[in-house]
């Protein structure tokens, strides 16, 4: 009885939840208990599975939830339009531009873009650009030297760094990354004569350049002689350079002048505010030399608007400026400060922009030194007229093969997608 009266507690107190059966020893026998009626059987217990949750309860693996949404966000593979009607309307992208937008999110991998279609590499340029790749301090400069080993021009023929110093010194391993650049504007950069960009010019990547503007750019007579060392000693360097600008360096002076002459390609040239000492000498020695006759009028040549940053880095180089210049702002609490500096009627030191600003009092003193070489007429006699046409039937043939050879090599370096193919590539 007293196990009777112990087990009628038990079922009494328990809940409304079924919680299996229960199983009461006495004299030395197992005993299984009805909880519905409360009697006792005397059967052989039977095995049931134990449950740690009700069926009801469930579980749901969730790893990753934050990384996983941000994942669904950048590669979103549909494009949202609304119809005439104003109903949303959505289609699925292309497989060229799902391909494209993840090479480009992970262009710094890449191992080498040599032999694959410009066309392809300029949409692939242009992806990568608008993430702001090529801003990033380490991936963006092997990024961009990827493109440039491969396209060279293509990624940048003209190159305008015109008072942007602080671009060059921020930027200065991604501007020496630049490949057969055919102009280069670095007018009032200050650079002086030590500068590691200056020697970067004598490099064979630059040799490309036909169009160097030099002005306001603190030169002396001995940074004209280490850019001109190569040319002068291995006949390397800038040996296609046609217009040079050094004017507005009042510390160049006719010691200088004579390095120049290594230049025998050189058309046009502006020494107008450097520090000559006998102008007249220095005119005719320009002359008889390299044929270059002064100027009495400005010549167009040195317009500094004309000089502008083209191809595909064009946007990269205003994404770099963007950035030096939100670098430079101002920020709230020195805005604060510098009002109540106002208020109290005390002056605060701006450091302002160091404009190009010209040197008038010197380029008045030496006046306009612009020269340009005029086109000489061949005035040969009869005999002397074969052996040069002889000789220039030989150059003719000599460039032909060279260009030639030039031509087989730029398409081994990279090919071009006939329409067809293109047409091809995007019905994907």
């Amino acid at each position: 009885q007293s196990w009777t009266r112990g087990m009628s507690y038990r079922l009494h107190s328990e809940s409304h939840l079924d919680t299996g059966p229960i199983y009461v020893r006495e004299n030395g026998k197992l005993h299984v208990v009805n909880p519905g009626a409360g009697s006792v059987q005397n059967v052989t217990p039977k095995t049931r599975p134990f449950s740690l949750f009700s069926r009801s309860f469930s579980v749901e693996l969730c790893m990753n939830r934050e990384d996983d949404r941000a994942r669904r966000q950048r590669t979103d593979h549909f494009i949202f339009t609304y119809t005439k009607e104003g109903n949303l309307r959505y289609s699925a992208k292309s497989l060229f531009s799902l391909v494209l937008g993840y090479i480009s999110d992970n262009v710094d991998h890449i191992d080498s873009l040599i032999g694959f279609p410009e066309q392809i590499a300029e949409k692939l340029f242009s992806a990568a650009e608008a993430r702001q790749k090529f801003t990033e301090p380490v991936t963006g400069l092997r990024a961009l030297q990827k493109f440039t080993e491969a396209y060279g021009s293509l990624v940048l023929c003209s190159l305008c760094l015109r008072n942007r110093y602080l671009v060059i010194s921020e930027k200065l391993e991604e501007i020496k990354s630049f490949r057969e650049l055919t102009c280069l504007d670095l007018s009032c950069c200050k650079l002086g004569d030590e500068h590691e960009l200056l020697e970067h010019l004598t490099k064979e990547a630059l040799s490309s350049v036909k169009r160097l503007l030099l002005k306001d750019n603190s030169l002396s007579d001995a940074g004209l002689r280490r850019m001109t060392a190569p040319i002068r000693v291995l006949k390397k360097g800038l040996e296609n350079l046609l217009v040079l600008d050094l004017s507005c360096n009042p510390k160049i002076t006719d010691v200088g002048i004579g390095y120049l002459l290594s230049f025998k390609k050189l058309n046009c040239l502006d020494i107008s505010g450097t520090g000559l000492k006998d102008v007249n000498a220095v005119i005719k020695r320009l002359q008889m030399q390299i044929g270059l006759v002064h100027s009495k009028v400005p010549l167009k040549e040195f317009d500094h608007s004309n000089c502008k940053t083209e191809g595909w880095a064009e946007q990269t180089v205003l994404q770099w400026e963007q950035a030096v210049m939100d670098a430079m702002k101002p920020q709230d609490n020195l805005r604060s400060r510098a009002a109540a500096l106002r208020f109290y009627g005390k002056t605060h030191r701006i450091e302002e922009v160091v404009k190009c600003t010209l040197v008038e009092p010197e380029t008045k003193a030496s006046g306009n030194l612009q020269f340009y070489k005029e086109k000489v007429q061949n005035c040969h006699l009869p005999l002397k007229r074969e052996v040069a046409g002889s000789h220039e039937l030989k150059n003719n043939k000599k460039r032909a093969l060279a260009e030639q050879e030039r031509e087989r090599t730029a398409k081994q370096k990279h090919l071009c997608l006939t329409v067809e193919d293109w047409d091809l590539l995007n019905t994907y």
